[in-house]
């Protein structure tokens, strides 16, 4: 088959390689499409260090079934499906207590960690014509949403999550701290659960515009804008917001949706950019605040297709273009120059 490897930091190479063969539990899926995802745009570069070449990138991927394995039940060859990024284990502790995107030993597609000295693991993706996953993680991709559409379930999914673990009762106010993709989905998740207002703060004003058009009621340019935690006040009644969400994972952002919220508020932090970061203790202490990450994806793919599927979500506004597979390396390249206007790329093998 033909994939696209990461052979050497910041070299990606489209080049032959064995398809992969299912397990008894797994499938062999035919890739019809699959997202270049932002951590992937990080992993090329080695700045994330859970892209360890050699190794076929790509979590967010849609395609149909070549072959089952032979203990493979309630899947069929050319079943159109896509798949959780998470690769776990059933019998976990965290598994079985209904949280496996912490489950101990866990992977995700596409990702490999670890040196020689201290070793990872290593699980090829969906940057590829065939990609295997276990069945358990599989989700039918409803009939009336493309397979492009079905790729960008994943991030869909991960804004899903973050929101669902946010104490957010109707009107509630909010901050959107990143209108990057994920900070997109949040807002139109937050519009779903009945926030308002729902402020979007970033630096560019073309995703601004976009995050206005997706459900956010007002957006601030933090380069522009003078004082960003007052004008969030003046929103909210001169209390700050009741909850924020920070999906970029710098000291600058992260501080800001900390400025930006009201005594005894909840911010969710989905960005993981940076390892570290300093933060105001004393403000977070005598405010009672709540900060809380958000990890990944637990259970929320069925509810992210049926929303995509009803139109409630919206993922074409995201999509910036679909290419060839074989082209991938100079979108790549693209994504990594930080060109503007482009957000979402899908390839297609």
């Amino acid at each position: 088959m033909k994939a696209l490897v990461l052979n050497q930091y910041k070299q990606l190479d489209f080049q032959d390689m064995p398809i992969p063969q299912p397990g008894p539990n797994e499938v062999l899926i035919r890739v019809q499409a699959v997202g270049i995802c932002g951590s992937d745009v990080h992993g090329m570069d080695g700045s994330s260090g859970r892209r360890v070449p050699p190794i076929i990138m790509g979590h967010e991927a849609s395609g149909i079934i070549a072959e089952v394995g032979s203990d493979v039940h309630d899947w069929a060859t050319g079943d159109r499906v896509t798949f959780d990024s998470t690769v776990y284990a059933l019998d976990d502790w965290y598994s079985r207590r209904g949280m496996y995107n912490l489950s101990d030993g866990r992977e995700v597609v596409g990702v490999s960690t670890g040196t020689p000295e201290r070793p990872g693991f290593r699980r090829h993706g969906a940057f590829a014509e065939f990609v295997t996953v276990p069945q358990h993680i599989l989700y039918r991709i409803p009939e009336n949403v493309s397979f492009t559409q079905a790729a960008m379930v994943e991030p869909v999914a991960v804004a899903l999550h973050a929101v669902s673990l946010t104490p957010i009762q109707i009107n509630d106010s909010a901050v959107v701290v990143g209108a990057g993709m994920i900070g997109l989905f949040v807002v139109q998740a937050l519009k779903l659960a009945g926030c308002s207002p729902i402020i979007a703060i970033d630096l560019d004003d073309d995703r601004l515009g976009l995050a206005r058009s997706l459900g956010a009621t007002h957006t601030l340019n933090a380069r522009t804008d003078a004082d960003v935690p007052n004008k969030v006040r003046e929103l909210t009644r001169g209390r700050g917001a009741d909850v924020a969400f920070e999906v970029v994972g710098a000291n600058a952002t992260i501080n800001t949706a900390i400025s930006c919220v009201r005594k005894g508020a909840t911010i969710t932090l989905v960005g993981n950019l940076t390892p570290t970061v300093e933060i105001p203790m004393q403000k977070i202490v005598t405010e009672q605040l709540r900060l809380q990450g958000s990890c990944a994806i637990n259970g929320e793919y069925e509810a992210s297709l049926s929303l995509i599927s009803a139109g409630k979500i919206d993922v074409g506004a995201i999509l910036s273009a679909e290419v060839p597979l074989s082209e991938g390396a100079a979108w790549f390249d693209r994504l990594y120059n930080h060109e503007k206007g482009l957000m979402k790329v899908v390839l297609k093998p």
